[in-house]
């Protein structure tokens, strides 16, 4: 099987995505389950692959293959691909591994032509039919294989039907047709220079090129960039004999879901048109019927694909996305996949399958719920929702409530976005398509005026948690004037809207919103995940406030707490004042004034924490941090020289700016930070050391449990561990001995340096603990600066240089071996020390994973993100189970 390039539907199963794509893979499966699948075949993406390699050309001998396979079609089917008498019809579809909606392309009705089309009118007694078969088919195959934009093709129907003075499509007629059949072929001869091709095998063969090349179109790679797809994998071809939706009133085509994929609730959820192609349902071209009014028109074909999608249902025990055509009152499935879902609606479906014996809990967080949904799980809403602001409404397509200035197209909305990615955009559109992808995402929220919830704005508003009304026909947009019009008042483009993705409102004005509540069924997967997790779950955390909230999300404790941050807001004076002081004493009075207003934040940090461990990093940036900036100084104290030169105020800048000046360091990251300001102003680290056991010690008096851990940063060499930690020490017993009472404190470090990695075995034999800081690591490991290299590291990224941000993920090569040599050297030599992660890494579930693997016993991430660490520590688990 692996060898074959080319593979009938019968011969092959939902096993071989790799080869037969997703699609493919799909159509063998219920083929062989008996399901009424149009027989057809697939070429595999190793072709897909191979046509890439060379010199972008179906390899030598597929022509012959795809032939023989044709046969194989046309003799289950009883036509042939040509004839002039009752032709075959057929779909060119593309199909990768992994579902990517709208993103290739896809090419319907090939095989007609000007002879062909003669055929079909005889074999179908239905001119019209025939005709609208045609033009679309011409006006595909052009766009696609011939990069003609389809909207060139769409305008001349426009017109035609506002000549004829009818609004649907259905009302034109087949002369009409057969007229603008010959219209679309002369527009590809005069954008081509070339006469629309009429040879059937040169269609088939061109459009079977034109699907593969889609895999490298560019929304596509834009797409694959977000769901980090791979580029490698390629894409399949589906070729598969046509059924036909659009013959009359006894045949239709629709697009449901086993389960509301906004929502999660176990119901048939979908839309339909009668008398249609599935591209009108998908395009949005016309607003579709509700899928549940299929069971008033068709009662005995609705029960029928109930049972089916039930059926499938259970087959994959996942929630399918399925395309359906009835054709003279024959259902056919056209396809069925994993249906793309709201963050809300997959946390609810992987919990109701678990519940009802689907699928086990393992199963539910290894493979149904990842972290990001989980982390999008709580869309902001409107706090209030005036009837008066009520502007129009529209389908409920993507959950959440967005407000932002209307924009009217992708690329405005872009350049917007770069300028200032977070600009509040409103992206209003007739209707969306995958060319929008980066406009939408660039966006806060998404309106149309055209499709319905299974449009490619709702399949990508779902996917990627932005809140979209669709199918909001009240709506009058003008783009050459740039407005918005509905029920009498008319918007301007940069004016604000608010949009209920929920209940699909749209309103005037900027309304103000509020998160929304937790999911109920989280609770349930929180509570599995944390069953299987072994990773501990820390929390970065920086005040009383903070380390309450990270209590309620499930930390476990707190892996770093910056003391630095305590010295902003209205203490920066208090800390100004120790940096400008003149001598010991001056110094010595500023500490005083800050002493206990640390001790009083530690207490609270403390009481919040309930007994869990706390990591307290003593202070770290370089201290020209607390200064102004030596510009913003200059131009004040030159302002002050020229215009009140005897002002008290003058003398204060002036050595102030004197200061900074004396501070001034070419790469201050590299310079008087961290433990090196022990040596230099040793009273500020002892001064917090005094607040930290002291505020413990008044917890214990009063009967609480209080764990502090203090955390010297920055260390590259095992003396300077050795030199600050035995004159803290100090302090610390000598806190204890006046408070009367013994608490349990620990010292240790951040591994921040590669030295410090390097020589872990020394390091190790004089701390309690290690947290790796991921940040500093990362930067002097690559040897860049995360506020610098933005002038390169997206380039970086886009030309494939680095595979992922470093910034974002751990580089697992290069700092990640880093680190391992760290743990493995570090326990070599205490085997009880302790080992946690408290940079931004700690955060990203692939590092977590990374994180589970080595043996680090706890990541720290902000308190936000506690939940999806939780989440992210279970997979890991289970991964490596």
């Amino acid at each position: 099987m692996a060898e074959k390039r080319i593979s009938l539907f019968h011969e092959g199963n939902a096993e071989l995505s790799d080869l037969l794509g997703g699609k493919g893979a799909n159509l063998a499966e219920m083929t062989n389950i008996g399901l009424p699948v149009p027989p057809g075949f697939t070429i595999t993406t190793e072709v897909c692959k191979d046509y890439y390699s060379g010199e972008e050309c179906l390899p030598t001998g597929l022509t012959d293959e795809i032939t023989t396979a044709l046969a194989s079609v046309e003799k289950k089917i009883g036509k042939k691909l040509g004839d002039g008498a009752d032709p075959l019809l057929v779909s060119v579809r593309s199909g990768a591994k992994f579902s990517m909606p709208g993103m290739m392309d896809t090419i319907l009705n090939l095989g007609l032509n000007d002879e062909t089309i003669k055929g079909l009118i005889n074999s179908t007694c239905d001119e019209r039919f025939a005709y609208d078969a045609y033009r679309r088919f011409i006006m595909m195959f052009s766009n696609v294989v011939m990069d003609i934009p389809k909207e060139e093709y769409e305008q001349l129907f426009t017109a035609m039907k506002r000549r004829l003075n009818v609004r649907q499509d259905t009302d034109v007629g087949a002369s009409d047709l057969k007229a603008l059949c010959d219209e679309y072929k002369i527009l590809t001869k005069k954008r081509t220079g070339q006469d629309f091709p009429q040879d059937v095998t040169v269609q088939l063969e061109t459009a079977i090129e034109a699907v593969f090349r889609s895999w490298n179109n560019e929304r596509a790679i834009l797409y694959r960039r977000i769901e980090k797809i791979s580029d490698d994998l390629g894409t399949a071809v589906n070729i598969q004999a046509m059924v036909f939706g659009n013959k009359g009133d006894s045949c239709g085509t629709g697009v449901a879901f086993t389960r509301n994929p906004a929502t999660g609730e176990r119901m048939l959820y979908g839309e339909y048109l009668m008398n249609a192609q599935g591209e009108d349902v998908v395009a949005g071209v016309r607003t579709p019927l509700d899928i549940q009014e299929l069971s008033n028109q068709h009662p005995k074909i609705y029960h029928q694909f109930t049972e089916m999608a039930q059926r499938l249902e259970a087959h994959y025990r996942e929630m399918q996305d399925i395309e359906f055509t009835i054709e003279n009152g024959q259902l056919f499935i056209l396809q069925c996949r994993t249906g793309k879902r709201t963050k809300t609606a997959a946390i609810k479906i992987a919990v109701d399958m678990v519940n009802e014996g689907l699928i086990t809990k393992e199963e539910a967080i290894l493979h149904r719920v990842t972290p990001a949904q989980l982390e999008q799980t709580m869309h902001p809403r409107f706090t209030e929702k005036p009837e008066e602001q009520i502007l129009a409404t529209g389908m409920n397509a993507g959950p959440g409530a967005a407000t932002g200035q209307i924009v009217l197209d992708s690329k405005k909305a872009i350049e917007i976005h770069n300028a200032d990615p977070g600009a509040a955009i409103i992206l209003v559109r007739e209707e969306t398509n995958p060319d929008d992808l980066a406009g939408m995402l660039a966006s806060k929220g998404v309106l149309t005026s055209r499709g319905g919830r299974t449009s490619h704005a709702a399949l990508v508003a779902r996917q990627f948690g932005i809140p979209t009304i669709c199918g909001c026909s009240e709506l009058q947009i003008d783009y050459k004037k740039r407005t918005v019009a509905a029920n009498g008042i008319t918007l301007r483009e940069g004016d604000w809207i608010s949009i209920d993705g929920n209940d699909g409102v749209v309103f005037t004005g900027n309304l103000k919103t509020e998160p929304a509540t937790e999911v109920r069924e989280i609770a349930a997967l929180m509570e599995w995940a944390d069953s299987f997790r072994k990773l501990k779950v820390r929390a970065n955390a920086d005040t009383p406030a903070q380390a309450a909230e990270a209590v309620i999300l499930g930390a476990e404790g707190i892996g770093l707490c910056r003391t630095e941050h305590m010295f902003l807001g209205d203490r920066v004076s208090l800390v100004r004042a120790l940096i400008l002081a003149n001598d010991e004493t001056e110094r010595n009075a500023a500490l005083d004034e800050l002493l206990p207003l640390q001790r009083q934040d530690f207490e609270g940090i403390f009481k919040a924490m309930e007994g869990l461990p706390t990591t307290i990093r003593l202070i770290d940036p370089p201290l020209h941090e607390f200064l102004p900036r030596e510009t913003d100084l200059l131009v004040e104290v030159t302002r002050l020289e020229c215009t009140e030169p005897k002002s008290p105020k003058l003398g204060e800048l002036q050595k102030m700016l004197s200061a900074v000046r004396a501070m001034h360091e070419v790469n201050p990251m590299l310079g008087l930070r961290g433990c090196r300001l022990s040596f230099v102003f040793p009273g500020i680290v002892q001064m917090q050391v005094t607040a930290i056991i002291s505020a413990a010690c008044r917890i214990r008096k009063e009967g609480l449990s209080v764990i502090p851990e203090i955390m010297i940063p920055l260390i590259s060499h095992v003396n300077e561990l050795k030199w600050v930690k035995g004159r803290l020490e100090q302090t610390a017993q000598q806190v204890m001995q006046e408070e009367g009472i013994e608490i349990d404190y620990s010292f240790g470090t951040m591994i921040e340096t590669p030295r410090a990695a390097l020589t872990a075995g020394e390091i190790a034999l004089e701390a309690s603990f290690f947290s790796f800081g991921t940040n500093d690591l990362t930067q002097m490991t690559f040897g860049i600066s995360r506020d610098d290299a933005g002038t390169f590291l997206q380039q970086y990224l886009d030309e494939s240089i680095l595979p992922d941000d470093p910034t974002e993920s751990i580089d697992q090569a290069g700092v990640g071996r880093l680190i391992r040599l760290c743990i493995d050297d570090a326990r070599a030599s205490k085997p009880e020390i302790k080992l946690g992660i408290c940079g931004e890494h700690g955060g990203d579930p692939r590092s977590i994973a990374f994180c589970h693997t080595v043996g680090i016993e706890y990541v720290s991430c902000s308190p936000k993100r506690i939940p999806v660490a939780r989440f992210a520590a279970a997979q890991a688990a289970l991964s490596n189970a």
